[in-house]
């Protein structure tokens, strides 16, 4: 077992050779991965690997690396309940991953490694999300739930953590991909969340070493991971500098179906949405406008949307108007007095009332309507 993790090990965390790269070399060689490391100084060199990698490989076969301790480390985990490590020729290791250009060599998974396998629709968006884009995040991700999908995300704040928590909310399985070692949950307020998805019978899923910091240039790479194993990426809200654009973007590029949601053409968490749809993404504004196209992969799971009523406050009559003012679009304050004739202080008490209520959100460029 310790021989098998070694060599795994060694060849994911091999310096100045990423995954595609070294798939491609692989294919070019005709040899499996594990052969690598076998190689002798010349053959190596023969293959233009750079130098730090070569040192490395040379370095395994002399038996001084990887870190011994990190290896007994890993070991001990596995001895814990529901610790998996998924190496890229195990049977386990998730069919759909196989198929990217660059998958990673090992998984680490914390749950249950059979969720790997089951129907994934990836639902990605910003980490600033506005209450709104939270609030849709969570109704998509349990209507999509209920159908039989499998939501993978990567445990981020907003729009990734609602997502998950309407998956644990209905006790269902779902897959939170990180961007960082699974002994260190980034971040640290959703630690209790990523408890709650093992709990769940869903899992936690990396490819970097446990005890791995979250740095940054982590998290783009592992975007490949969170497309790769789905067939879907719903993107809800994301600016046009935004990581969900990255996951949306090699979804496309990994044949996957990309979904997004669009919204106010003033409202900068829009903008990427928007542009994805130009891209050739899917337009959506319904979970069944999801379902349908990703409906082969349910089985014979019956898919029944279903309207949700929910009680709401009633408005006054000044507050009904006020809410046609504001309409879908952002709305400033200084906006709303010149449409309405209304003084501040008599508009503050209506704002803040119709926001508590859920019919508006205040936003840093203005008043928005939710409903």
């Amino acid at each position: 077992m310790l021989h098998h993790l070694r060599e795994w090990i060694a060849l994911s965390e091999l310096p100045g050779i990423g995954p595609g790269l070294l798939f491609k070399l692989l294919q070019r060689t005709q040899c499996v991965p594990v052969e690598l490391l076998k190689l002798s100084s010349d053959s190596l060199k023969a293959l233009k690997l750079r130098p730090e990698t070569v040192r490395h490989i040379l370095a395994y076969q002399q038996g001084g690396w990887p870190d011994s301790e990190y290896l007994k480390m890993v070991e001990g985990w596995l001895q814990q309940p529901q610790h998996s490590l998924l190496s890229y020729d195990c049977p386990d290791y998730p069919p759909l991953l196989k198929e990217i250009p660059d998958p990673p060599l090992l998984l680490y998974v914390s749950g249950d490694p059979g969720v790997l396998h089951l129907p994934q629709l990836a639902v990605v968006g910003s980490r600033s999300a506005s209450r709104h884009g939270v609030e849709l995040s969570k109704s998509f991700a349990s209507a999509l739930t209920a159908a039989g999908m499998t939501i993978t995300s990567g445990l981020a704040r907003g729009v990734d953590g609602a997502a998950h928590g309407a998956a644990v909310e209905l006790s269902r399985p779902t897959v939170a991909v990180l961007g960082s070692g699974l002994l260190k949950i980034y971040p640290r307020q959703h630690k209790r969340l990523a408890e709650a998805i093992v709990e769940q019978g869903g899992a936690l899923v990396s490819e970097y070493p446990l005890t791995m910091s979250p740095l940054p240039y982590n998290f783009p790479r592992r975007n490949r991971i969170i497309s790769g194993l789905s067939a879907g990426v719903l993107v809800i809200e994301a600016a046009r500098r935004s990581g969900s654009l990255i996951t949306a973007r090699l979804a496309l590029e990994q044949g996957r179906e990309v979904f997004a949601l669009p919204g106010a053409l003033n409202n900068p968490q829009s903008h990427g949405c928007h542009d994805l749809i130009r891209e050739g993404a899917m337009l959506v504004e319904t979970s069944a406008q999801i379902i349908e196209p990703l409906a082969s992969l349910l089985g014979s799971y019956c898919y029944d949307e279903r309207q949700v009523e929910t009680e709401s406050i009633k408005l006054s009559d000044d507050e009904a108007e006020l809410l046609e003012q504001i309409g879908y679009q952002l709305m400033t304050l200084e906006q709303l007095i010149g449409v309405t004739g209304q003084a501040a202080s008599a508009l503050l008490p209506q704002l803040v009332g119709m926001e508590l209520s859920g019919y508006i959100e205040n936003t840093p460029d203005g008043y928005q309507r939710l409903i």
